[in-house]
């Protein structure tokens, strides 16, 4: 089960465009809840395709390849609230502050984007209005309310990462990323580390700071919940196959952590 919300927030997005995000799961029971900021690359009807071939949208700089698939094969298994973000993250990124230069990136892994050079503070603050605002207030209002219903939550933001980056090459199936709460990272980090067929990352391929993401110094870190940071290769789940075949793996991992994680 499914729902969309924020379909014409501003004049940005015409009466056809897709809706800002998607819930699957919206009364899911688990204490996990999924956040997955990059998981379309859509762009609005007005903006056509930022100036850029389709070809570059669907590479990884357009999105987060996998990641939708797996985070909703994951909801389905724990029976978890889980938000997916429609957007392209070139269009603007949603797990970008503000005043990170890369809200809006003009280039990405090399590759020029038209629509977005020379953005007016006007056109700037449209995008932020229509897309990273009803996303990230969607998510608040949902902790809000398991805030006030006392509910648990145990909060994992989904990711997938490029096999290579500026012509180098990752080793790791999957990364897991923090800032200064370890207490989901480090049991998570351990288990997938004892399957014994992954090369794992500790904070890599990517590290977390306060000027470069939103949502762990926001949702995690701000609101003192227990969270961790995913990222998993993108070849790995690029199909079908194996987003169901991560997705069944991390729910036997997170279910088997769960009691550990509720008492931190």
């Amino acid at each position: 089960m499914a729902d969309a919300g924020a379909g014409v927030s501003s004049a940005l997005l015409e009466a056809d465009d897709p809706a800002v995000y998607t819930i699957h799961r919206p009364q899911g029971a688990s204490p996990f809840l999924l956040l997955a900021d990059h998981a379309g690359q859509q762009v609005p009807r007005s903006l056509g395709t930022l100036g850029l071939p389709q070809a570059q949208l669907d590479r990884h700089i357009g999105w987060d390849i996998g990641i939708a698939g797996t985070t909703r094969a994951l909801a389905q298994r724990l029976d978890a609230w889980a938000i997916e973000q429609t957007y392209s993250r070139l269009l603007i990124d949603c797990n970008r502050p503000l005043a990170s230069p890369t809200l809006i990136p003009e280039t990405s892994d090399g590759t020029m984007v038209p629509g977005n050079a020379t953005l007016t503070a006007a056109q700037r603050q449209q995008r932020i209005d229509a897309i990273h605002a009803p996303y990230h207030a969607r998510i608040n209002a949902e902790l809000d309310a398991r805030r006030d219903a006392a509910r648990p939550t145990l909060l994992v933001m989904m990711h997938s990462f490029t096999p290579v980056m500026n012509g180098v090459q990752r080793p790791w199936h999957a990364g897991v990323l923090y800032h200064q709460d370890t207490r989901f990272a480090h049991p998570l980090l351990r288990a997938l580390e004892e399957e014994g067929d992954l090369v794992v990352g500790d904070n890599q391929p990517y590290s977390v700071t306060p000027s470069s993401d939103y949502a762990v110094p926001v949702h995690g870190e701000g609101r003192g919940l227990v969270h961790v940071e995913l990222e998993i290769r993108q070849d790995l789940i690029a199909g079908e196959a194996g987003q169901q075949a991560w997705a069944e793996r991390l729910a036997r991992l997170f279910n088997s952590l769960q009691a550990e994680l509720l008492q931190r």
